[in-house]
């Protein structure tokens, strides 16, 4: 079992992916008393009739709605009732994990006035493997995926325990919870904030930095079958690029080749290779650059409180502070640029998949086909790849920019971080797909070189791993599912293959 995560100040974003992979998730004492005397501040507000966005006001284009005391916890309840509006295929157990590890975070900094026992609630659903059923689509930033969630707490909406589809009051019942009566504030704390994209985004950084390495391996391959220049990898060429990303990955590839009789064969026989070959560091580290600064944006947004709005003060004078710390503009354009980058890597290795399966200019079988015109081999996976990549490039038009008015005219500008982290999430099951067809036909072009050499120590072991849950391909089968074996690969990690 995974090893119990304390949050103390604030999770990061490989802690918050941990727990979405199963880790169990505990507050410190001093979290809880943050959470404590948050809640006191909103109590002090409601007694003392000091007027509060969405404690005392209605929420959106309402809030100057006055709201008395005996309505404050039908508000709540109503907040989650209407703001459940999503759409379509549920988000997986893993995004939904994610997404309540972030909130969890977001109320244990003490500023947004919730009682422990609702930060309990959403605690019993991760100890439990509790999985709120939310619908991915119609969230234009943060509000419809969390009232998903919060249904749950009351005693509505549905879940998944122990494999099962149930309503989310059998959920609380098997888990001897009862529904929660949610009272002024809570409501609307629950839906808002950037929980859904900061858990989405954790779940995405996770799932990328796996790819990069990953991808560097394939790439490596795919050179090695197609006879590359390494002098393209010199160390002293790439340092003259200011770029920890090109440097590592130079590293890497020179790591990779090493000691290749296939390369060591072909050395000076071009000028220079095609740039999907050549190119590798730049992009690839281009790439990595990228990702090291989107990891410290998602940490300082779980770092950051983004609960609108905040209470602060003391029990005799408690204000609440209304502002805009919920937006999420940061996350967007955040998810947008990884996408691009994603996008970007993905494309190469197309390209690369084109080399392999080209006997245009491959110097191989045509299409990597054992049995040459009677079988197609690879031809048409490299269709599925060309079909991927320009998926991603309609999906890497950034979400940020897509605007839209909502709530009266209160609500008139929208960052759709929510958006850009799905369609993230998208571009990489994708990129996942092209380069697991990479890895396949960069294991067979193996098979298929003309001339018999010694590969490089860990191209072979990649090579040898891939043939121990892959076999070579020979038109008998449907290709798909090596496809999707292969992506599974990639799914582990890298480090197996040694």
């Amino acid at each position: 079992m995974a090893q119990r995560i304390v949050l103390h100040r604030s999770l990061s974003w490989r802690q918050v992916a941990e727990v979405a992979a199963g880790a169990p998730l505990t507050l410190s004492q001093e979290a809880q008393a943050r959470i404590c005397a948050a809640r006191t501040l909103v109590e002090s507000i409601v007694r003392k009739g000091v007027r509060a966005y969405g404690v005392n006001t209605g929420v959106g284009a309402l809030c100057e709605v006055v709201i008395p005391e005996s309505k404050q916890e039908r508000l709540s309840r109503n907040i989650l009732m209407s703001h459940a509006v999503g759409l379509g295929t549920p988000l997986a157990s893993a995004e939904v994990r994610a997404i309540i590890a972030a909130a969890i975070n977001n109320f244990a900094h003490g500023f947004s006035g919730i009682r422990p026992a609702v930060v309990d609630g959403l605690l019993a659903l991760l100890e439990h493997d509790c999985v709120p059923q939310v619908p991915a689509a119609g969230s234009v930033g943060y509000l419809t995926h969390m009232a998903h969630i919060a249904l749950v707490l009351i005693g509505e909406g549905m879940a998944r325990l122990n494999g099962k589809s149930i309503s989310g009051a059998a959920a609380l019942q098997s888990m001897n919870i009862t529904p929660l009566v949610l009272r002024a504030k809570e409501g609307l704390s629950l839906v808002n904030g950037t929980p859904c994209a900061t858990g989405l985004s954790a779940i995405a950084l996770s799932r990328i930095e796996r790819l990069l390495d990953w991808a560097d391996a394939v790439a490596a391959m795919s050179f090695e079958n197609l006879h590359g220049q390494v002098a393209a990898f010199d160390a002293d060429a790439l340092g003259l690029r200011v770029s920890a990303g090109v440097a590592l990955v130079g590293e890497r590839l020179r790591a990779a080749l090493q000691g290749s009789a296939i390369l060591k064969g072909s050395a000076g026989r071009r000028t220079q290779d095609p740039l999907s070959l050549r190119a590798v560091p730049q992009v690839h580290g281009a790439a990595r650059d990228l990702f090291a600064h989107a990891a410290r944006v998602v940490d300082d947004e779980l770092a950051s409180v983004t609960d609108n709005p905040v209470v602060v003060g003391t029990a005799e004078q408690p204000r609440a502070l209304a502002g805009a710390n919920a937006v999420g503009a940061a996350l967007g354009l955040n998810a947008d640029s990884l996408g691009i980058a994603v996008a970007e890597l993905a494309a190469m290795s197309e390209r690369r998949v084109d080399r392999l399966v080209n006997p245009l200019v491959s110097n191989l079988p045509a299409f990597l086909a054992v049995d040459e015109g009677a079988g197609s081999g690879l031809m048409i996976a490299q269709y599925t790849a060309v079909s991927l990549a320009a998926d991603n490039r309609r999906l890497a038009a950034p979400a940020s920019l897509d605007g839209g008015i909502t709530s009266g005219l209160q609500e008139d500008h929208l960052s759709h971080a929510t958006p850009a982290a799905l369609k993230l999430l998208k571009i990489i099951d994708n990129a996942e797909g092209i380069l697991a067809i990479e890895l396949l036909a960069a294991a067979q072009a193996y098979e298929l070189q003309r001339v018999s050499l010694d590969r490089a120590v860990q191209t072979d072991a990649l090579y040898r791993r891939v043939r121990a849950h892959i076999p070579q391909y020979k038109d008998d089968r449907p290709l798909g599912a090596d496809i999707q074996r292969a992506r599974e690969l990639l799914q582990g990690p890298l480090a197996d293959s040694a």
